[in-house]
């Protein structure tokens, strides 16, 4: 390798540095200047997040890797390529397992011989991740110069230093451990990652960092399965209230007067049962933030009782006259039309305003484009972890059927779909493979017209010539929605409820399908 040729790939990425660039498009400009010095198949930038390796970009790999998450303790070359200070060639008949088997695009058995080649990349002589580089020719890199993937690791850690957005995620990823153990602590659950790249969800990231920062109480909306509560966790996060608790309450969970309890306390003595007095959720979640899942199936009379607490930051525990002071940031969330609720009279209008100072609608999977990909990248990676497999993918007709796939349920479906077909696709092979690549027929998904909500009298359209799953199935979705509405003289509400959909889901997809 020239001299010049080092020289003509790294100026760019000098350059690169003082440049106000996107992440994705900064790392994707690194893994193109690499591979151009570099010749390989497949080449990847990942980040060390405690004990995971996080793919940030990847060339030649499929997409669902930049959903994975890979526990370096369960993959021997990252544990060897992070514990070395240069860039390390694995040898070919190496019996170490590769982590991207089954994941290089156009290869979908094993990577078997092969050439493997790593370099830990360091920040303030920390190791922050590492890069990666395959190519499936056994002797692609015999004549490379290791000194020269050196140089270029030592450029890719200053241009990763030197984006902002990277050194604000380097400097917080101690902090970020700190509150998740708070979490943890409190509920008993692990902080998750929120995995995506569309452009529905980068906004609603911008709109978590916006609230995030001020002490608003926030309504988070949408469809059953999308996340709401991750949201609320990212939100508390983003927030000053970070180092203190997020306690959560799912109000549909319980009945009314156990709701009071749970949420004020209650004192010894103030019904059958309370044997001794107990600190409700407000005042455990003092400092912090409350979390009220489902708020739309709480009764009128707690609505009155919660409001009073919102207003004046004071609540009695049951069976007392005691006033405790309480100073909690309240987040809600609910899958229900609350505005269409106070209208038909059953949820208080002061209660409804009080809850959404800052409306937030969290997207539904169908809405996020690929991310259901990325997505299925995450759920597999658990998956392949939890069953002890050298790899699992998906097909690239399991990856159609994903993307064509309409996901009433929305993340929580697809989590468990992807946990069923992985188990199913498993039992029906006489040998544990190393690879386990699930097809379409393993995911088993309804076919475009079960998904679409049916209404008598109208019969789905012949597939026309050039249109794919995804456009057919919104072409019938679209006419039905329209000839629904045309029945009930637009009425939306009618319309809802003969289709089976909440009114503000319909809006929703009436909006997307372009007839709104």
């Amino acid at each position: 390798m020239t001299a010049k040729l080092l020289l003509t790939t790294l100026l760019p990425l000098v350059s690169d540095l003082s440049r106000e660039l996107p992440e994705s498009e900064r790392y994707r400009r690194l893994l193109e200047a690499m591979r151009a010095l570099l010749p390989c198949d497949a080449a990847a930038l990942l980040r060390l997040d405690g004990e995971w390796l996080v793919p940030l970009a990847v060339d030649g790999l499929s997409t669902d890797t930049l959903g994975r998450r890979f526990k370096v303790s369960e993959h021997p070359r990252f544990q060897i390529l992070l514990g070395s200070h240069g860039p390390t060639r694995f040898d070919s008949d190496t019996d170490l397992p590769d982590p991207y088997d089954g994941l290089v695009d156009g290869l979908s058995g094993l990577l078997k011989v092969h050439d493997c080649l790593g370099c830990p990349l360091f920040i303030d002589e920390r190791p922050w991740g590492l890069l990666t580089l395959d190519a499936l020719d056994p002797e692609c890199f015999e004549q490379i110069e290791l000194d020269a993937l050196q140089a270029f690791a030592s450029l890719a850690a200053a241009t990763v230093n030197a984006a902002e957005r990277i050194e604000r995620l380097a400097s917080r990823a101690e902090d970020e451990h700190q509150r998740a153990e708070l979490y943890r602590q409190a509920n008993g659950t692990q902080n998750r990652e929120m995995i995506g790249q569309s452009k529905v969800h980068k906004r609603l990231l911008e709109e978590i960092d916006l609230v995030g920062g001020s002490d608003l109480t926030v309504l988070i909306t949408g469809e059953t399965g999308v996340g709401k509560e991750l949201v609320a966790q990212a939100i508390h996060a983003a927030s000053p209230r970070a180092e203190k608790p997020i306690i959560s309450l799912n109000c549909a969970a319980l009945p009314d007067t156990l709701v009071e309890s749970e949420l004020f306390g209650h004192v010894r003595g103030a019904f059958t049962g309370a044997v001794s007095d107990r600190r409700g959720k407000f005042e455990l979640a003092n400092g912090g933030t409350l979390f009220l899942d489902e708020v739309g199936e709480l009764s009128l009379t707690v609505q009155a009782k919660l409001l009073r607490v919102l207003q004046s930051g004071q609540l009695q525990r049951l069976g007392s006259d005691r006033e405790h002071q309480v100073d909690v940031r309240l987040i809600a969330a609910t899958n229900r039309d609350l505005a269409e609720e106070v209208r038909s009279r059953r949820y208080r209008a002061d209660f409804y305003h009080r809850l959404s100072v800052y409306p937030l609608q969290v997207p539904a999977l169908r809405e996020r484009g690929r991310d259901v990909l990325l997505l299925s990248g995450f759920f597999l990676e658990q998956n392949r972890s939890r069953m002890g497999l050298g790899s699992l993918r998906l097909s690239p007709d399991a990856q159609a059927a994903l993307l064509a796939y309409n996901w009433p349920g929305n993340v929580r479906e697809l989590e468990h779909l992807i946990g069923r077909s992985a188990l199913k696709a498993l039992g029906n092979c006489r040998e544990r493979p190393k690879i386990l690549s699930l097809s379409a027929a393993d995911l088993d998904l309804p076919t475009a017209a079960a998904q679409s909500p049916v209404a008598p009298g109208i019969a789905a359209p012949p597939l026309e010539s050039g249109v794919d799953l995804r456009q057919a199935t919104e072409n019938y979705q679209r006419q039905l929605i329209s000839n629904c509405l045309e029945k009930h003289q637009h009425n939306w509400a009618s319309a809802a409820r003969e289709l089976g959909l909440d009114r503000a889901n319909l809006g929703r997809m009436a909006k997307r399908l372009g007839l709104k």
